[in-house]
């Protein structure tokens, strides 16, 4: 606690708020898509000037070496905007990979640039649209004395628009290697996919790509380790990021419910639309409690499988709840909802696209009930 009886988790909630209310807008957001930029050089310098990049950076790389509750909350304030900006992807899923690597100069340097907001590592890790745990790999690393030729393909990479390199996942001998390949390696291309929400996700084309030795980051079980462990937090802070994005939307509906008028009377004053608003408040205080459950829950370091479990409920529980409240905002406008210029829109379609990323609410909630099987609980 400080001296006004603020702990640092609400003074961060507090510094994110005052952020997003005077350094990042919806018609920034309109102006990104429109242009399909999803990125500002500008903005990202000032995420990483406030530490926010560093978050889960160790201290030993230029971080601050804090946990997931306070990644949770800098997720939780941007969503409230739209920042389209890829903190989760960057700040948690490379971060966390990155943070599992083994001891390196490349590892150390891409953390601390990582932090500084000079350098935008990004994960390639995904092959198929269903597999979101990467374990359906087709990508190939044919070791040479210097290193590895590395070719295959990756889909669904966040954060491909801007990103100067990527931590790509390839089969070594049957062994899974994580691999350090910057942008303008020989044999790489990007192609963007657009999204629903105006941002976009990257394919990733490599083609006998020479990758030095020195490049190797983590190999066999430290590096499935590292990858697990980095999706099951991003998963976690995605929650997070979707928390923010139904309780704006929410609040968004309840001040228009007040200021519209119908029959003469204030809509919110209708006890049916009354009942529904108090049925989707509901589920977004049941949503936050499971997120701040789950996030206090791998913070304390559980073993894998419990890990595994934890995740799936806040990604699944949070994916759902947002989806849900998004739509509804969306029928509480009624007509100029379904509007291009209606900002309530845009709340949907990042809803669509966060629920998505990752594994949707469905995968997650059949990974869960596959975790918890005895025969599962046992062999952990």
């Amino acid at each position: 606690m400080n001296e006004h009886g603020m702990d640092h988790g609400a003074l961060l909630a507090q510094s994110v708020g005052d952020f997003v209310q005077h350094g990042a807008d919806l018609p920034r957001v309109r102006a990104l898509a429109q242009g399909r930029a999803e990125f500002d050089a500008a903005q990202w310098r000032q995420l990483a000037e406030l530490g926010w990049l560093g978050v889960l950076v160790p201290e030993s790389c230029g971080g601050l070496g804090l946990g997931l509750a306070e990644a949770a909350i800098v997720a939780e304030g941007l969503g409230r905007a739209l920042t389209p900006e890829p903190y989760t992807a960057v700040a948690v899923l490379a971060a966390r990979t990155l943070e599992g690597a083994a001891a390196s100069p490349l590892r150390e340097e891409l953390l601390a640039g990582l932090a500084a907001g000079s350098r935008l590592p990004v994960l390639a890790w995904q092959e198929q649209p269903d597999d979101f745990g990467g374990l359906q790999l087709a990508t190939t690393a044919m070791p040479f004395e210097g290193g590895f030729r590395v070719s295959g393909e990756k889909s669904f990479v966040v954060g491909a628009a801007a990103a100067d390199g990527y931590v790509v996942s390839a089969l070594a001998g049957g062994e899974l290697q994580l691999l350090w390949i910057p942008r303008d390696a020989g044999g790489c291309s990007t192609a963007a996919q657009p999204l629903a929400d105006g941002r976009s996700y990257g394919r990733l084309a490599l083609r006998d790509v020479v990758v030095p030795r020195e490049h190797l980051l983590a190999s066999g079980a430290a590096a499935r380790a590292a990858l697990d462990r980095a999706l099951d937090h991003a998963a976690t802070v995605t929650a997070a990021e979707l928390c923010g994005v139904m309780k704006r939307a929410h609040e968004m509906s309840l001040d228009y419910m007040k200021t519209r008028v119908q029959f003469g009377k204030p809509i919110g004053s209708f006890q049916a639309l009354q009942h529904r608003a108090v049925d989707l408040h509901i589920q977004q205080e049941l949503a936050d409690a499971v997120l701040r459950e789950v996030v206090a829950e791998l913070d304390a370091g559980p073993d894998p499988a419990a890990r595994a479990r934890a995740a799936s409920r806040a990604k699944s529980r949070c994916a759902e709840a947002a989806l849900a409240i998004t739509r509804a905002a969306i029928q509480f406008h009624g007509a100029i909802g379904f509007t291009e210029d209606c900002d309530v829109g845009l709340y949907a379609k990042r809803a669509m696209t966060l629920s998505a990323w990752l594994g949707n609410g469905r995968a997650h909630r059949a990974r869960y009930a596959r975790l918890s099987a005895p025969a599962a609980r046992e062999a952990a």
